[in-house]
């Protein structure tokens, strides 16, 4: 079983989970997607324990799922979603476009704001201002 997504005129409209044959007997355009992609890299789950000791000196564990590059490569550059575009030139998904000041990096296929993320924090994107702005606590 693999991801599908259905792609009219260029433009995802539907993803599924299906198998192959399935997706051949339905018709249409329907191209592989894989959720573990992002960025042109492909990423596995993987669980780490880590050990560490609590308030009163005890020895505790935590497993925590992480996601790991496994060097494989993407599949088509971005997991499909509905609204994206399929650009088969570059063979690649891409979401729409957040911002008119953001630019799509080429290798890969995300956008990007002129101004980097802030280490620090969580932001949201001010177009008008052209800046990451810090969310409050109560927003």
């Amino acid at each position: 079983m693999s991801h599908y997504a259905k792609v009219v005129d260029g433009l995802v409209t539907e993803v599924i989970v299906a198998d192959e044959n399935f997706i051949s007997a339905l018709g249409g355009n329907w191209i592989q997607t894989s959720y573990n992609t992002m960025g042109g890299k492909h990423y596995t789950q993987e669980e780490v324990t880590t050990k560490f000791a609590d308030v009163d000196g005890v020895e505790q564990e935590l497993t925590q799922t992480e996601f790991v590059e496994d060097g494989t490569g993407g599949l088509r550059k971005n997991f499909a979603g509905i609204g994206d575009t399929y650009d088969a030139e570059r063979d690649a998904f891409i979401a729409p476009k957040p911002y008119d000041s953001w630019t799509l990096n080429e290798d890969t296929c995300l956008w990007e704001s002129p101004v980097p993320y802030p280490e620090e924090g969580m932001h949201t994107w001010d177009e008008e201002a052209g800046k990451w702005v810090e969310m409050g606590l109560d927003e």
